[in-house]
């Protein structure tokens, strides 16, 4: 075919739009090449819809693929698919202008914005302007699918103007051929344009060819029916994208089409890396559009305290800025992140009903991360508080309860949910706040961890039940009747007098000074002589440890001291108080650390380890004598 050449002014807005691609709008030139390609496959499947409808089309046996070549001497790039193709009309329309509505307003708009953060172009469909960012000069040759059209060829160096030249002996589809520039002579080579396949466009539905070997070879599992995938598919497409050796914990793959259009695919790791000592973990979901890489490990779509997931989420429906590296609509962002969430939880909640063996293995690998969303995610809260998992008093060592355990064994005229940290359930068990709980039968949840204290404070109830730790001053057990209606008559026959008593804790006030805000009878102890409890109600003993720990400032708050009136100790201070006042002072001091220490809140032992051995000094010497 012969035919003149003609000459064309680029549409004011395409210039404009030109000038912002090749100049400030990507921060990765790697992009150009995703762009092409979608385009490539884009107009592959309209081939493919189109050859259903029609009876007769051009090359109808060409294969649906996308072939992408290069050489390296001339320093050309090129990719062609054996799509639907386009006319002349459609070069001209299609490559010279921007033809859909709202274009002009999203341009003036851009022109505006000086951040430009504004970018539409891949809901605008003209991402193959990204080419002139490594483009000299870009011919672009088609040939329409219809059996009568002609082949065209559109050329430009994305200055202000383009050429269309009748081309012959063109196949069906479309070839994009760059003259690269001098900077980016690294896209003429094979390895090049293959990382950047894998990358980004890795799970695209045709074949794509560098050189006659086809790259992309995984399957976007995702979008296959759950019924058609077998399980070592899904271990094997989770060792690739994890980039991982073993096999998953355990998966969720679902589809969505209200409120978005969802096809999403999310992997538990068997393993928690942070807790192995690997620092911090970077988010491991990435996000799709119809196969094509938006966002790798994307920090969009889910909330940080589900970093540890692995896999993809595929949506239709959201709208992207011009280069596709964030997403424009952020009331659609965060539909997406609540309903992939809530879609997760719910399988957790599946899990825990139907798999507890399995929930609890979960839960002691990646607990830490429910925890730290039930303490900073308000949206997700409550559905949070029915995954969590703790040791109690009424369960064996080892085992873990829920909330809905705890709530569902309450005793009778018990309205608060009771717990109490501790290093261990050995520790708690001997310490003294643990000895109201056991003698009135009353179930308390152990909190082995520093973050659970942060995360029942922010949960504050549940079912209605307030949460209340076992170290406040305030705390008030329910009674029991009968038998411990004696036990009570018979504590209060062993206890000091309440004159004495009053008169005890007012001069262990003095003594103690600004230490403590107040010394009071305990009217909870059992066994133990006193306890360090918390007048404040937000704080616990276990949170002023964790500020502590970050912050070495901090300075630990002023605590009650409760005393046991029927224990010995307490009953020989008394009496020691006025036999000898100076080593009764020396007694005071050393019980409240023993309290802090019972606590977890010791700072600097010091002064106690010189005062314990003074007092032993005593003990020894009036054993000799």
């Amino acid at each position: 075919m012969t035919g003149k050449t003609e000459t064309k002014e680029f549409q004011a807005e395409v210039k404009k739009l030109l000038d912002i691609v090749i100049h400030s709008l990507y921060t990765e030139k790697d992009i150009f090449l995703r762009e092409l390609i979608s385009n490539a496959a884009d107009a592959l499947e309209k081939f493919r819809h189109q050859k259903l409808l029609e009876k007769e089309v051009f090359d109808p046996d060409a294969s649906l693929e996308i072939n992408i070549s290069v050489n390296d001497k001339e320093h050309i790039l090129t990719v062609t698919d054996s799509g639907i193709g386009m006319t002349r009309d459609e070069l001209e329309h299609n490559l010279g202008t921007i033809a859909h509505s709202g274009s002009k307003t999203f341009l003036s708009e851009l022109e505006q914005n000086e951040q430009k953060n504004v970018n539409l172009i891949g809901q605008f469909g003209v991402g193959f302007y990204s080419a002139f960012m490594v483009a000299k000069k870009v011919k672009v040759q088609s040939r329409s699918y219809s059996p009568d059209a002609e082949g065209y060829q559109w050329e430009s160096d994305g200055t202000g103007s383009f050429s269309l030249t009748p081309e012959s002996g063109l196949h069906r589809g479309t070839k994009v051929i760059i003259e690269l520039n001098d900077d980016a002579f690294d896209y003429a080579n094979d390895s090049t344009i293959k990382r950047i396949i894998k990358q980004y466009s890795n799970f695209v539905s045709f074949p794509i060819k560098v050189g006659g070997e086809t790259v992309n070879t995984v399957q976007a599992l995702w979008t296959k029916n759950k019924d058609d995938i077998k399980a070592e598919e899904y271990s094997e497409f989770y060792k690739f994208i994890a980039n991982a050796f073993d096999d998953p914990l355990c998966y969720l793959h679902f589809s969505a089409d209200a409120p978005l259009a969802i096809n999403a695919l999310l992997f538990v790791p068997e393993d928690n890396m942070e807790l192995m000592g690997f620092g911090r973990s970077e988010p491991g979901v990435s996000l799709y559009c119809q196969k094509v890489l938006i966002d790798q490990h994307s920090k969009n779509i889910l909330p940080e305290w589900l970093r540890f997931l692995k896999g993809v989420v595929d949506s239709e429906d959201l709208p992207l800025n011009i280069s596709r590296q964030a997403l424009q609509d952020n009331a659609l962002v965060s539909k997406l992140k609540k309903i992939i969430t809530s879609r997760f939880l719910k399988f957790l909640k599946d899990q825990a009903k139907n798999e507890p063996e399995q929930y609890e293995k979960f839960w002691k690998t990646f607990g830490l991360y429910l925890k730290e969303g039930a303490t900073i995610d308000y949206t997700h809260r409550a559905d949070l508080a029915k995954l969590l998992r703790f040791e109690s008093s009424k369960s064996e060592s080892g085992k873990l309860i829920s909330l809905d355990d705890y709530v569902g064994r309450m005793n009778e005229g018990q309205n608060e949910i009771y717990y109490i940290n501790g290093p261990s359930r050995h520790a708690i068990e001997k310490g003294p706040y643990f000895e109201v709980f056991k003698r009135r039968d009353v179930e308390i949840i152990y909190t082995l961890e520093p973050i659970d204290d942060f995360v029942f404070s922010h949960l504050n109830e549940y079912e209605g039940k307030k949460l209340v730790s076992a170290d406040r001053a305030d705390l008030k057990l329910p009674e029991k009747t009968g038998e411990d209606a004696v036990e009570k008559e018979t504590e209060k026959s062993e206890k000091l007098d309440e004159p004495i008593a009053q008169t005890l804790t007012k001069w262990m006030k003095d003594v103690l000074g600004e230490s403590v805000k107040e010394v009071a009878v305990s009217t909870r102890l059992v066994d133990s002589p006193a306890m360090i409890v918390n007048p404040e109600g937000f704080f616990t003993s276990s949170m002023e440890r964790v500020m502590r720990a970050t912050n070495q400032e901090h300075k630990i708050s002023s605590k009650n001291l409760e005393i046991n009136t029927a224990h010995p100790l307490i009953k020989g201070l008394a009496e020691m108080r006025v036999a000898d006042e100076d080593f009764a002072k020396t007694i005071v001091k050393q019980i409240y650390d023993n309290a802090m220490i019972q606590a977890g809140l010791m700072i600097e032992p010091r002064d106690m380890v010189e005062r314990s051995y003074r007092i032993l000094e005593r003990a020894v010497a009036k054993k000799d004598g």
